[in-house]
């Protein structure tokens, strides 16, 4: 029978936690149930224990945090993870982890964009939040390979034990779920999305996202990402700009030294020729850490398939 373990990040979910549990005990008996509590104050961690999860804990505060302690912890043949918040019913779990046990996908994202979440949720930042990342990732990764990410933000994910081992987790916070995302449309893992249903916070129950703060990190997490994943292509965008900067400095002067056989705006023409020199040092930035960038991408592959041999070797 294949090991399957339900991954509960919890901070203060005292309210649902006991009733997220029990559903997915019902719908997956057989599954070792985890909540990490992250520092919660409402004794979030006794009533899951008592609801008959395995609790442990993590003190750096962050849902990055939890996730990377979960990830390097938990051994099992198929993931899913989940919030403690009720807001993800669990009749979609077996379908996610079929796709990763049955078809070999490596990441199965449960997309609640495709389904109620425009109608469930009241936060209308949130809403249009999402829309805006997801066009973002689309744009800046778009792969023949894979089909449209529909839902980059959800906390609704299952996953083959190749991912969950190889992911380097770098946040801290909430814009983990974007990182994943990218991690695994960069090093081109097999991904699936399954639309699932998906409902508001109980009365009571509040959410710790912080729509600006937490925004702002997740679009800044899609930015450094690209500039560290594909470089070349990211330094040269900036070099088309600061060069189209340049010539808009330096046409007028050069017209005017036509006309005039003088350069009047000396102080314009420096400019234009300092901006042209930062335009051509990107551009050279670019070259040499796309070379660095492909690099570590073989090195990766190759450590890929380390990770795998000891996956198999574990069974």
């Amino acid at each position: 029978m294949n090991k399957i373990a339900v991954l509960i990040p919890c901070y203060n979910e005292s309210k649902t936690i006991e009733k997220v549990v029990q559903d997915y005990q019902n719908i997956l008996p057989e599954a070792d149930i985890y909540v990490y509590d992250n520092n919660s104050v409402d004794h979030t961690d006794d009533i899951a224990r008592k609801a008959g999860a395995i609790v442990r804990y993590e003190y750096r505060q962050g849902k990055g945090n939890v996730i990377r302690s979960m990830f390097r912890d938990i051994d099992a043949d198929a993931y899913l993870m989940i919030d403690g918040d009720d807001t993800y019913p669990a009749e979609s779990a077996r379908v996610m982890l079929d796709l990763v046990l049955d078809e070999g996908a490596d990441m199965v994202i449960g997309d609640r964009l495709s389904s109620t979440y425009f109608k469930e949720n009241k936060r209308l930042f949130h809403n249009s939040g999402n829309i805006v990342v997801r066009k973002f990732i689309n744009i800046l990764w778009k792969k023949k390979t894979h089909e449209e990410i529909k839902d980059v933000m959800t906390g609704y994910r299952a996953f083959s034990p190749l991912f969950v081992k190889s992911f380097p987790v770098l946040s801290e916070g909430f814009e983990i779920e974007t990182e994943m995302t990218i991690h695994a449309l960069d090093k081109n893992f097999m991904l699936r999305s399954l639309p699932v249903t998906y409902r508001d916070r109980p009365l009571g129950s509040e959410s710790k996202l912080n729509t600006y703060a937490d925004g702002v990190k997740v679009l800044m997490t899609v930015f450094m990402l690209y500039r560290d994943y594909k470089p070349l292509k990211f330094f040269s965008i900036l070099a088309s700009i600061l060069l189209v900067l340049s010539f808009i400095l330096f046409l007028p002067v050069f017209i005017e030294y036509l006309q005039e056989g003088i350069v009047p705006r000396l102080p314009t023409l420096i400019t234009a020729g300092f901006i042209m020199v930062v335009a051509i040092q990107a551009m050279v930035c670019g070259i040499i850490l796309e070379t660095e960038t492909k690099k570590n991408r073989q090195a990766f592959e190759l450590n890929l398939n380390i990770v795998k041999l000891l996956l198999d070797a574990k069974h």
